[in-house]
């Protein structure tokens, strides 16, 4: 209940963080003085900034939706009446987005949320490691916004709340980013996971290193020998550290209880049945309505041409897997990766089928807009996270599967990736020296079963982080950094270049005057 009532904080400062005097004087007649703003145990406090990254950064419509649903890795159809919504993923898929869309509204404003509080936190005297994990919040919510918008909106504690919002952009808010990961990383603790510690701070630096050159001309990124060996120094120091290793299974890195199993997970945001956190959204949103116990929304969808960047060996295409309250799935039916063809019951292996009663078969084939008779089972469907049968039989109030926003994969393709872009190859751990060596050993490990590559270019390293990645909300981010984003693919044309930031909401260039709207919007 205490953390409940924090978020509510969290969310009040949110809207300040972006509201103008105007706006602060209708709402409140006057600016809040700071004995109006509840004070308390900044841990608990510090808790409350935890927890508001549930909304935006957890689930699937908001940075979910715009890093992935934007891209070829995931396409969200109008399947007759349903998940028309007013035509926002119809919208995010084509690239035809304006500054009023709904999901790019929320996400700014959620994302914002996380700054203003993780801020606000720090004038109620916090100890050297909250104040830490605090900033390392308010540089993670900056590095999102500044990937998607290109610029940030920001106060200093305890700053006049009737004057506009200050406003970084583009390689001013990455510098911001990198000094105060520099300056906080002795402080953060090195576990647990959940929680920000000094290997989060060090793969978001990777991060920023490997970007720098796209942020500093999207349309036509360099990249910098220099920032590639930041990118490998910082790989190498996760590498030796060996906190991290591949699991035995690919998918225990997502399951309900992979805080325990997902031995290659550096930062994630930790959940429990109760606490109303979104990660759900990931096998409700493609499960169809029949999947029972999950009862699904039969909503997104992947490609054709995504799905077949895969090999059928691949046990990243989809795996059964057993968690515990689970089916007994007898005819070891795919249950997590890709869900294609024919599915079945995982309690008795009966045939599935539609609501109007034909077979249940997930197809290849899938259009943005679905009006047929089988509008119902088109599409393969992604499910990553496995199901967490347990919350879902006590009423799916949340999940006990932590969200996971860095991985030990990750860390390992970003290496080879600056090794190729010029930077100096090193060997660190048992994954080779050189970029082809750590992918093929990525690959070939026992829990993906991949076949060995016989080369690396550019657009083989993007295919494997596309297999490795899909569903983590990266693709958007790839396919920039990689020259593909704008390109015409299933059922979206050429994109305007435009579309390589999303537009700042309306509502705030309306009211802020420090605001210049993004170029083309």
């Amino acid at each position: 209940m205490k953390y409940s009532k924090i978020t509510g904080v969290a969310a009040l400062l949110a809207l300040l963080q972006m509201a103008s005097s105007c706006e602060i004087n209708e709402t409140l007649e006057g600016q809040l003085t700071e004995d109006q703003i509840p004070r308390g145990d900044p841990s608990a406090l510090l808790q409350g900034v935890y927890n508001a990254q549930r909304d935006p950064i957890q689930g699937c419509v908001s940075v979910f939706a715009l890093q992935e649903v934007s891209t070829d890795a995931r396409i969200m159809p109008t399947r007759g009446p349903d998940w028309d919504d007013n035509g926002k993923w119809r919208a995010l898929f084509n690239h035809t987005w304006d500054p009023n869309n709904e999901r790019v509204r929320d996400t700014f404003n959620q994302l914002e949320g996380i700054i203003y509080s993780s801020t606000d936190l720090l004038r109620f005297s916090p100890t050297t490691q909250q104040a830490a994990e605090s900033r390392f919040l308010r540089a993670w919510a900056t590095y999102l916004l500044l990937d998607m918008y290109d610029q940030v909106l920001y106060r200093e504690p305890g700053e006049d709340l009737s004057q506009n919002s200050k406003v970084r952009k583009g390689t001013e808010a990455l510098d911001f980013i990198v000094s105060e990961l520099n300056m906080i990383q002795t402080d953060l603790p090195d576990a647990p996971v959940s929680r920000a510690t000094k290997d989060a701070a060090r793969v978001l630096l990777m991060k920023c290193y490997l970007n720098k050159g796209v942020y500093a001309n999207r349309a036509s990124p360099t990249f910098a020998a220099a920032d590639m060996n930041q990118v490998i120094r910082l790989a190498d120091e996760i590498i030796n550290s060996n906190r991290y290793t591949f699991t035995t299974n690919f998918f225990d890195n997502f399951a309900p209880n992979n805080t325990a199993i997902g031995r290659e997970n550096i930062f994630t945001q930790a959940n429990t049945f109760g606490n109303s956190g979104p990660t759900r959204d990931f096998w409700k949103f493609v499960s169809h309505y029949n999947m029972r116990p999950v009862d699904g929304y039969n909503g997104p969808a992947t490609t054709a041409e995504f799905y077949d960047l895969f090999e059928a060996t691949d046990k990243r295409r989809g795996v059964a897997y057993d968690v515990a309250g689970g089916p007994p799935n007898p005819g070891r039916r795919i249950n997590v990766g890709f869900l294609a063809g024919q599915q079945y019951n995982l309690t008795t292996d009966a045939l599935l089928t539609t609501r109007g009663g034909a077979p249940l078969i997930f197809t290849r084939e899938i259009n943005l807009s679905e009006t047929g008779s089988d509008l119902e089972a088109k599409g393969i469907r992604p499910v990553k996270y496995p199901v967490d049968y347990t919350s879902e039989a006590a009423g799916g109030n949340g999940a006990e599967n932590d969200h996971v926003s860095f991985r030990l994969a990750d860390v390992l393709l970003m290496k080879a990736e600056a090794i190729l872009r010029g930077g100096t190859p090193t060997s660190a751990g048992s994954y080779g020296g050189t970029a082809l060596a750590i992918v093929n050993t990525l690959r070939t490990h026992p829990s993906r079963g991949a076949s060995t590559l016989g080369s690396l270019s550019l657009d083989v390293l993007l295919a494997e982080r596309g297999r490795e990645l899909y569903g983590e909300s990266w693709r958007r981010q790839d396919m920039i950094r990689f020259g593909r984003f704008l390109q015409a693919r299933k059922d979206k044309p050429q994109s305007n270049p435009r579309c390589l930031v999303y537009p700042v909401p309306q509502t705030q260039v309306d009211v802020n005057s420090n605001i210049t709207q993004n170029p083309g919007y």
